[in-house]
């Protein structure tokens, strides 16, 4: 199955070219699901159809979704939420807030995440896999979560189910107010299936064989800079850009100097694009004289998006994390951070044991050191070319 993930500053338009890419996928015969996993859906309307929480037939070999959150806390998350409820009414605090408590931060995230393993591993349905993500912030911290979470949810079912429960199960027997404080079977295995439906699933995206992202932007100034600091944390995670869309294009017959003066705007920072992000195709989308709704606009942005190409295509290659001997008892962990020293960012590395933390700004990566790497030590970084090259060697 072929993923292909979309995402963007907000507003730039890339519900668009998203629902724009699967149609063009679907009427060249590919089974296509386009997936929204922006809490705030505009792909329904994007399409001119309304969407629901399972895949709604749009169009032949095209279907849509719009993932509820609401409905999988409610399905995947009731019993953890009452067990938090019941734990947070023994301690006397009661009603929406207790609730609330058993709710934690990044779930909607997560189980939007779910849903990408889970139609890749069904692999029955369908040939493509098109989401359409938040704004580029939101795809960031979710590419984060799976990590953090992880490691949370592990501490977490660790602590109570091999100390607490050993411990209290055999007291509550006696003193029945004990019993509160140990959670049901049921709990465990909810949190053992949300751990499981997402565990793994940086290794899919960043796996450039089936999953690539692909940003879209406005040739603006504020719109350049974001997408910036996307390539540099998507590659980051391991993850491949291998297109870029810039859309609303000024056409250039408009006699008006009005249009005129934003048209030469616009092309100094579509070259400023061209030189910043090559050599990642780049394709332009004009801004049209009609709002781009409905099948017959998308198919319109699809025609100027990929022309003859084939949207499922690879259109760009390239492993943005490499290990390299040097010599004998010396190698080279190589990270692809195109902007990072324009971005004015030092990275933070620390190794343990066989795992090298990298980490930039308010993001970080834990990269799984070989064998022959665990054992030696980090000798110093450096920056070159828009690599970050972290040499380690023997004591």
């Amino acid at each position: 199955m072929r993923n292909i993930i979309f995402t963007g500053k907000g507003g730039v338009g890339k519900t668009s070219v998203a629902a724009a890419t699967a149609l063009r996928a679907a009427d060249m015969g590919y089974k296509t699901l386009i997936m929204s996993t922006d809490p705030a859906h505009s792909l329904g309307d994007s399409l001119d159809i309304e969407l629901g929480p399972s895949p709604v037939k749009i169009a032949e070999n095209l279907w849509g979704q719009e993932v509820s959150v609401f409905g999988d806390l409610n399905l995947n998350w009731d019993v953890v939420r009452e067990h938090f409820a019941h734990l947070m009414a023994s301690r006397g605090i009661e009603g929406v807030y207790a609730e609330e408590m058993g709710v934690l931060p990044g779930m909607e995230e997560l189980f939007s995440l779910s849903y990408i393993k889970r139609y890749n591993e069904e692999q029955k349905d369908f040939d493509l896999l098109v989401v359409d993500c938040a704004p580029t912030g939101e795809t960031l911290r979710l590419l984060s979560l799976p990590e953090t979470f992880g490691w949370f949810i592990k501490m977490i079912r660790n602590i109570e189910k091999y100390m607490v429960k050993p411990m209290i199960r055999p007291l509550s027997k006696k003193v029945k107010k004990l019993d509160d404080f140990v959670a049901p079977e049921e709990v465990y295995e909810k949190v053992d299936n949300l751990f499981s439906s997402t565990e793994g699933i940086i290794d899919l995206l960043a796996d450039g064989t089936k999953t690539t992202m692909r940003l879209v932007m406005n040739p603006e100034k504020m719109v350049i800079k974001e997408s910036m600091r996307a390539l540099t944390y998507l590659n980051l995670y391991g993850i491949t850009v291998d297109r870029i869309t810039i859309n609303r294009v000024m056409p250039d017959q408009s006699p008006d100097p009005y249009f005129q003066k934003w048209r030469a705007i616009q092309q100094k920072y579509i070259e400023q694009i061209n030189d910043a992000f090559a050599p990642i195709p780049i394709a332009e989308v004009p801004l049209f004289d009609d709002e781009v709704v409905g099948l017959e606009m998308l198919r319109r942005v699809g025609e100027k998006v990929y022309g003859t190409d084939n949207p499922l295509d690879i259109f760009f290659t390239e492993d943005p994390i490499n290990i390299s001997k040097v010599s004998d008892g010396h190698y080279k962990v190589r990270v692809k951070l195109p902007f990072m020293e324009s971005m004015g960012l030092e990275p933070k590395i620390m190794k343990l044991g066989d795992d090298l933390t990298i980490r930039i700004g308010d993001y970080q990566k834990i990269v799984a050191l070989p064998i022959f790497l665990a054992g030696l030590e980090s000798t110093g970084a450096s920056f070159d070319s828009g690599w970050l090259n972290i040499d380690f060697t023997k004591e």
